[in-house]
């Protein structure tokens, strides 16, 4: 089954290959999903990396560890919550 990890304190410098190697030295990356500001398509700071393999050892090896100048955060993903819908007595931005 694999992992599912949160990385918090990406620099805007990350890319998807960068943290595929850096996770890669612990076991298998199966997916890197970097999250992006929609409107301007810049990393927002955070992305999950899903592990065939190795996913505790790559938390234990880098939490807190340096990445071009910031301290990563990295721990086991947590489910997504449910959003709540939309109240019909509150109007719509656009």
């Amino acid at each position: 089954m694999a992992t599912s990890i949160y990385v918090g304190n990406l620099p805007f410098s990350a890319t998807e290959d960068k943290i595929r190697e850096l996770f890669s030295a612990y076991g298998t990356v199966e997916k890197v999903n970097l999250i992006k500001d929609r409107e301007t398509r810049r990393l927002r700071g955070f992305g999950f990396v899903e592990m065939l393999s190795g996913g505790q050892e790559a938390i234990a090896g880098l939490d807190q560890r340096d990445l071009d100048g910031r301290q990563l955060t990295v721990n086991e993903a947590r489910p997504r919550e449910e959003r709540s819908s939309r109240s019909p007595s509150r109007p719509r931005r656009w």
